[in-house]
Parts: C-alpha cells; structure tokens; sequence
C-alpha cells in the first residue's frame, strides 16, 4: 500500500502526472538520469568499502605502494610536550636563562597567552645525554626511549597551525580543525580495512597523568567525520571493564541472543532494500560486531598469560588500572588481533606552571612503557611492520610563562619507530632557542602524507567527494612525503 502524503502539504501539489512532471521540470530527463548517475556512483563507493571492509580489505584494492607499516599505534601526548625537556638540547638557552629573549625572533608571531608580556629566556631544567651507537641526544627524564634511540627516527622540526589544544589536536588528527572531518585512524580503516573481523579496527585508549596538565580529549577526535560511521574510532576504557556492558543480560543465553540479533538485522535488511544509506550498512555491521566482541574482549584484557617480564618490562602493576603502562600492553595486544589503528592519548603534558614538577611526573609516567612497546614488538617479529609514533599537538615555548611554558607551534619534537622507518638517525633542526624549525621543516600534513605512503597509499590517489571537492586527510595543499626518514 502506498504512503499517503505528509497532511501538512495541500492533495493537489501532489496532483501531477508523469507527463507533466517530465514536461515543467527545470532539468527534465537529463536532470534525472544525472542526479541517478551521482547518487549510484557515491553509493558504489561506500558500498564498496562497505563490502571489502567484511572481508578485511578497504576501498583500495591494490596498494599504490609496497605496504611497510600494516598498523599504526599513535601514542599521543595530548596537551604538548617541552621539546627544550625531552628530544631538543639547546645548551645556548641554558647558558641565556633570564636574558630578554630576541625580539627578532616574536615580532609578529602568534603566541597564545604571553602577547603583551616581557619575554624571557627560560633555560632547560634538565641535562641531555647521548644513547645508543647512534649518539642521539635524548633528556634524562627519558632513560628508556633512550635505551631505544637505535630504533627510532627523532623529528626536531615539527610544526603546525593551531596554537589552541582541540584545535590543534584536531589537526593533527584530522588535517583540519573543522568539525566533521575524518580522522587519519578513520581514513585508514577507510582506505585498507581491518584485519580482524572480532574487534573494531580503531581503537582509542585514554590515561590521566598524576600531576597537573591534563586537558581534556574531545571524541571528535577519533571522528569518522563524512566518511560511514562503521570508520569511526571506539573508546575503550581504560579502567575496569574495557566495554561496558559487554556480558549478556541475566537470564539470557547467547543461543536467544543470537536469534535478536538475526531478527535485527533481517529488518535492518529490509530498510536497506529500499534505499541505501551507508550508516543502515555501519547498524548491520555494529550488531554482529558487538555480538562477537562478547567473546573477544574478555580474552584480549586477560593478561594472566602474560609472563612476569613482560609485565615488568611495561611497568604494569594490575591490568585495567587505567595507567599508561596497562594501555600500552593492551595496545600490544590489539595488534597482534589486527586492529589497525590504535591510538592512546596520555592527559599530563600541558605544562603551563610548575613544570620543574610536573614534567618529570608525566616523562616517568610514559617513558618506560613507550619503550617497552617497542622493544616488545620487535621481540615478537612485529615491529617492521607496525608503525609507532610518539608526540603531541604542539610543543612549549622557549620563553618563560610563570614558573612553566606556554603552547608553541614553530618548533616542536615526536619520534617515529618500525613501520619502513629509518632507524638511529635525527631528523630536521631549530634554531638556538628552540623557537623555530629551520632545517628540513615537516608540517602535519607532510607527516600524513608521510603515513600515507608507509600503509601503501598514495595521498594524492586518496580522496572522497565532499560538498563538491575532493577531501583528503592531507589538505587542499601539497604536502610532500618526507622520504629522508623512510627505509
């Protein structure tokens, strides 16, 4: 039986023959066929991706190029690490500590909260030293990721465009600070799929630091954006039960569950039959995801099989304790299940005040399980092929705010492992004051295209129409690939 129309619109405005709708329409038959064209070609698109994701593929079928890092794991230091403390010695900023800065350097340059202030040298409170038979120069609040510095490629040229901490985050995600853009774990999951059909394949993981610094995460960061929601990143928590919920209700078997299940989605099928909408296609896909993550997740947070060195070895005191060390394990372990990207967000590092304090809190927080991750993963013959990436949205500035540092974006540091990475080396440099990146300057977007390239993809072949343009993770821009730190 046909649908009557909506009451709020008058009988006869509905009161048009096929005749006379072909004959007064602005566009007639052509107008049609095209707007079929368009919607049958986006549908095609995300149908297609909606298809291949089952079977752990993505949208590109065949990779641009050789595949190098087959996951990510981003560990975020959300709210902008020292480069002047951590991966950045400037022995000159020490020996001007309390000089006026040069104005040379900040005249008509955005600062966040010191415009209008007088501006001073605020030397590093800790010594460098050199690691590993490469000679890295890596802080001493750092003797772990030290210990590693063989296997890591460090960025001291880093820069970006937002000097606020979601904006600048969601840049750094997304490559965009505008809301409903997709985030790079997204555009993966997108581009390549996933490699596991029991557990999402991105996956997100938040710790809170003990000292002062922890700005809040947004879930706007782990957006799917335009692209089908099924892209989009899951949360797990940190502390306790990773899934809420993730026990069937009392009194109820899994046999019955699996039969609301299958009812769910014959109707869901039904709808799709009528009409396609790729979030119908993420609803179906959810149902049978959720039903299998019951089985899955209470065996990926079991660390009982864990051996006692390898707990050691992370720092981990009690699994799901909601510490940094606990997330980087389970991140381990999410890998080794295929999920694709994995992305752990530390809350400890925006040190405006009291950073003599606060900053050795958040290093010791994160510096033994960072290079416990590593070391594990190329223990386990998973390292040249999973990338790991440690950083945050910005850095600090070398001028002194109070008894700490504000947010700066000329200049700041992250190191890169695994993933067709070059090993033991150093890339780009700053000036004397760690202000400003001068040698082999790399922006957000080269360090995306860089991403790209490791997973196989090549950014100017990824894109998806959006509001007639053709969106990509990397801009409207033309980054470059940054292949001086590629294997």
């Amino acid at each position: 039986m046909k649908s009557k129309p909506n009451s709020n619109f008058q009988p006869n405005a509905f009161d048009v023959n096929r005749r006379s709708f072909l004959t007064r329409s602005s566009f007639g038959v052509g107008g049609i066929a095209l707007s079929q064209l368009i919607a049958a070609n986006q549908s095609t698109k995300f149908a297609a991706a909606s298809s291949s994701s089952k079977t752990g593929g993505g949208i590109i079928r065949e990779p641009h190029y050789p595949i190098r890092a087959k996951r990510i794991i981003h560990l975020a230091m959300a709210g902008g690490p020292s480069q002047c403390e951590t991966l950045d010695p400037k022995p000159e900023m020490r020996k001007r500590d309390g000089e006026p800065f040069p104005e040379s350097l900040t005249k008509g340059q955005q600062l966040a909260q010191l415009q209008n202030t007088i501006l001073k040298v605020r030397g590093p409170f800790v010594d460098f030293k050199r690691f590993g038979k490469c000679g890295t120069e890596i802080s001493e609040l750092l003797p772990n990721i030290g210990g590693i510095a063989d296997e890591i490629c460090v960025i001291r040229s880093m820069v970006t465009e937002q000097i606020n901490h979601d904006p600048a985050q969601a840049f750094m995600n997304s490559g965009s600070i505008l809301n409903g853009r997709p985030s790079m774990g997204s555009w993966l999951l997108y581009g390549l799929g996933a490699e596991t059909e029991n557990l999402p394949g991105f996956i997100v993981l938040v710790s809170q630091g003990k000292g002062g610094g922890a700005q809040p995460i947004s879930a706007r960061q782990w957006s799917s954006g335009f692209l089908p929601g099924k892209y989009q990143g899951v949360q797990f928590q940190s502390k306790g039960d990773a899934v809420h919920f993730i026990g069937s209700p009392e009194g109820v078997c899994q046999s019955t569950q699996r039969l609301v299940v299958e009812e769910i989605q014959r109707q869901n099928g039904f709808l799709t039959e009528r009409q396609y909408d790729p979030e119908i296609q993420t609803r179906i896909s959810q149902y049978e995801l959720a039903f299998r993550m019951q089985t899955s997740i209470p065996e990926l947070t079991d660390f009982s099989r864990e051996s006692t060195d390898t707990l050691e070895l992370y720092g981990v005191k009690e699994a799901g304790d909601g510490s940094f060390a606990s997330n980087c394990l389970l991140a381990r372990r999410l890998a080794e299940r295929g999920v694709r990207f994995i992305q752990l967000y530390h809350r400890a590092w925006d040190h405006h005040s009291d950073i003599e304090k606060n900053l050795p809190l958040a290093a010791g927080e994160t510096d033994r399980a960072s290079a416990a991750l590593v070391a594990d993963l190329k223990q386990r013959g998973m390292l040249d092929d999973t990338l790991i990436i440690w950083g945050g949205e910005f850095g600090r500035t070398p001028m002194g705010q109070g008894s700490g540092r504000d947010h700066h974006i000329n200049a700041f540091s992250i190191w890169l492992a695994g993933g067709g990475i070059k090993p033991g080396i150093v890339f780009g440099g700053t000036d004397e004051f760690a202000y400003s990146a001068i040698e082999n300057v790399v922006t957000m977007h080269d360090l995306h295209a860089t991403i790209l390239r490791l997973c196989g993809i090549d950014f100017n072949r990824f894109s998806v129409k959006f509001q007639g343009l053709d969106a990509r993770l990397t801009g409207v821009e033309t980054p470059h690939v940054v292949d001086q730190i590629v294997a």
